[in-house]
């Protein structure tokens, strides 16, 4: 901090005002609330793209893993990009590309051009959320940083509740293409918004970029989600054995890379500490388990149910209520009994609704499927901010604030990993089931879903077991103002 800026925010501590950065917070917000909307569209609309360019549930599903590996592969470089650029420029940067991305997945003619733009839009979107919460985060005064930074989890919340009601009426009521020419307005709005309120951030030196490991990181995500996707179909393929093998090398190169380098792209080091190990791997398995409800129910509703993307994308709305009425008591309780109990409980109350859900069959009423996702959405509220914080807390001081970026990335490459492997084993338990009921197709649909979400159901099931292990991070003296930070931070997961 300069020293300008030192003597300038004593007296901002005292008369500071929230309309004195309202402009900011709503040119971040209104960025975060694009991006995240994105991330929930494109579930309601699987069904109708896949009709639209006449392709299967295994190709089109690449439209959301290149997306979010496109994602993964951007958050690291957030911070080394600010600090060697500017805050501002970089944000307004990426709300371009994002943008322009949407606009050409509007006008895309066939999978693999749809593919491809939406690779455009990850390298935009996955920089707007660690960027905006840096620069709101820098803005307010220290006293009021947990209040300012709470206001960031309205998109957060608001994002994920709209989005599939949003996609079901656009779709049904006009077209695909509209999932993502609706960005267009609202990224202009950003824009301009952006470049008008937000302040500009000195610039500051920064070490040599991580090469290497930004070169090795997309092969070896990509290659092992492509491995997974086809692993589902068949491990024994040629396209399964050839990711593994590209995939697993790129792996073993990166790992040691990111060990021996100074200012590594990921910070590796942070898993020498086994609670940090085991609450990331407990939040992998969750994040894992919950696709299964986020991405296939919606597919079920449609093609199993014959629901309307409109009523399919209204059936998440109890969802996401149940996540929200939830996800402030998770966080209550956390400072009161740990992560342990409220893991294990969550995860357990996800598990049971996705085994309910693996119960489905053509006669199965709405009622029932309301039920599950319930159950899935306070397991979801209940635990994962508690499994997040856990998972800050868990790391060593001195790298904390490099677990934000790590923890972020890991969890768009676990959650392409889960698209691609889910998709995977469903598409061949529909053709496995379509093989032995041909004359039911409806009945061999609905049994690929249930496989599927037992599939599932046996991942959360296999975190809230691991949580059984959680131990309480030890907090040492002095170390109060980094937990603030941290609970601040795990808003962005």
């Amino acid at each position: 901090m300069t020293t300008q800026s030192a003597v300038s925010s004593a007296p901002a501590e005292q008369s500071f005002s929230i309309k004195s950065i309202i402009g900011p917070v709503m040119a971040v917000v209104v960025g975060m609330i694009m991006v995240i909307l994105d991330s929930t569209v494109v579930n309601v609309a699987m069904p109708n793209l896949i009709e639209y360019f006449n392709t299967s549930v295994s190709t089109m599903q690449w439209s959301i893993t290149a997306y979010t590996l496109a994602l993964s592969a951007v958050i690291p470089l957030a911070g080394w990009l600010t600090d060697r650029y500017g805050a501002k420029q970089i944000f307004l940067i990426t709300i371009v590309l994002f943008t322009l991305g949407s606009v050409l997945c509007s006008l895309a003619q066939t999978p693999e051009q749809l593919i491809l733009y939406r690779i455009i839009q990850g390298l935009g979107g996955g920089m707007v959320s660690p960027i905006g919460m840096a620069i709101i985060f820098r803005l307010a005064p220290p006293g009021k940083q947990g209040s300012i930074m709470g206001v960031l989890g309205v998109p957060m919340m608001l994002a994920p509740a709209i989005g599939p009601t949003l996609s079901g009426f656009l779709v049904e009521y006009a077209s695909w293409h509209w999932i993502f020419l609706v960005n267009l307005p609202i990224g202009i709005i950003a824009l301009l918004v952006g470049i008008k309120y937000l302040p500009k951030f000195e610039q500051k030196s920064v070490p040599a970029l991580d090469v290497i490991g930004m070169v090795l990181a997309p092969i070896t995500f990509a290659s092992l989600a492509y491995a997974v996707s086809e692993g589902g179909k068949d491990w024994g393929s040629t396209q399964t054995v050839t990711g593994l093998i590209v995939g697993g090398v790129a792996l073993i190169l990166f790992i040691m890379i990111e060990l021996r380098h100074k200012q590594p792209l990921l910070e590796l080091r942070v898993f020498g500490s086994s609670d940090f190990t085991r609450g990331i791997i407990i939040s992998w398995l969750s994040m894992m388990a919950l696709f299964g409800s986020f991405l296939l129910v919606p597919m079920y509703l449609q093609t199993a149910k014959g629901f309307s993307p409109m009523e399919s994308g209204l059936m998440s709305l109890p969802q996401v209520i149940m996540s929200g009425l939830f996800m402030p008591i998770g966080g209550k309780l956390f400072d009161r009994i740990g992560a342990r109990p409220l893991a294990i409980i969550g995860l357990c109350l996800v598990g049971s609704g996705l085994f309910m859900l693996s119960q489905i069959s053509v006669d199965t009423g709405t009622g029932y499927v309301i039920m599950t996702l319930i159950l899935t959405g306070a397991g979801m509220g209940l635990s994962m901010m508690p499994i997040n914080t856990h998972i800050l807390k868990a790391a060593p001081r001195r790298l904390v604030s490099r677990v934000t970026s790590l923890t972020a990335a890991a969890q768009q490459v676990v959650v392409s990993f889960a698209v691609a492997g889910l998709t995977g084993y469903f598409s061949s338990r529909v053709t496995h089931y379509m093989a032995t009921a041909k004359e039911d197709q409806v009945a061999a649909m609905t049994s690929a879903f249930a496989d599927t979400f037992l599939f599932a159901a046996y991942l959360a099931l296999a975190g809230a077991v691991l949580a059984l292990i959680l131990r309480k991070p030890k907090v040492g003296q002095g170390d109060e103002q980094s937990d603030k930070q941290a609970n601040a931070m795990s808003l962005g997961h």
